[in-house]
């Protein structure tokens, strides 16, 4: 059985001055879960991310000036790290608030999906879009 793919939305947007910055199918291992025996044991879970970035200057080749997948993925790996949460809502929600702290991303949606708790199923779970009610900097 082959694994269904995730199509790449279509975030980019010259008109409206918006990139698709995007992480794709990161597994981690998670202490999460609302049963006793979810609790104390790793879960590994899959996220996606979608944020639409506003593409306020010229980024000149220079990382200062996007948005850093490198720095939102460690930020992620630290979210599922920080001890227990009882739901992937909670997960997917704390994900796309620490990415919304960077002033020029408009959008987030978050994907997170819980991969080995049904047999028959390949995951189970949630995604979440939010978007940001700060304005965007210019960054450089």
């Amino acid at each position: 059985m082959s694994k269904p793919v995730i199509e790449p939305l279509k975030i980019a947007d010259a008109a409206a001055g918006l990139r698709h910055v995007f992480v794709r199918d990161l597994v981690l291992s998670c202490n999460i879960g609302v049963h006793q025996h979810e609790k104390g044991q790793e879960q590994r879970v899959r996220i996606n991310l979608d944020l639409g970035v506003t593409e306020g200057v010229e980024h000149h080749d220079r990382l200062e000036n996007v948005v850093c997948y490198e720095d939102i993925v460690t930020k992620i790996r630290a979210i599922t790290a920080d001890g227990h949460v009882n739901l992937a809502e909670t997960l997917a929600e704390r994900i796309a608030a620490v990415c919304l702290q960077d002033p020029s991303c408009r959008s987030a949606r978050v994907r997170v999906e819980k991969l080995d708790v049904f047999t028959d199923a390949s995951s189970v779970g949630v995604e979440i879009e939010r978007f940001s009610t700060i304005r965007p900097r210019a960054k450089g």
